[in-house]
């Protein structure tokens, strides 16, 4: 399954869940230096679908904040859950 997420970088409260322009909202802890946000955002989106963490892989957008990954095994009841 395809997501479109915009992470949210250095955030105070971390988590998964909303929505910001069509796209899943990421919050995470990590700073946007040196990819760690990104690859925070990817450990956040594969933990938030129950699924290992390999499971998830970036698409698109290795620099910017709006990403598109892609999920393996991933639900779309959980993807309209976490979007509501």
């Amino acid at each position: 399954m395809r997501v479109t997420i915009r992470v949210r970088p250095g955030s105070a409260h971390p988590g998964v869940g909303g929505e910001q322009g069509g796209a899943l909202v990421v919050r995470v802890s990590a700073p946007a230096v040196d990819g760690r946000a990104t690859e925070a955002a990817l450990a956040a989106v594969a933990d938030a679908f129950g699924v290992r963490r390999d499971a998830v892989t970036l698409v698109t957008g290795r620099t910017s904040r709006t990403k598109v990954v892609d999920v393996a095994g991933g639900d779309p009841r959980r993807l309209a859950d976490l979007l509501g």
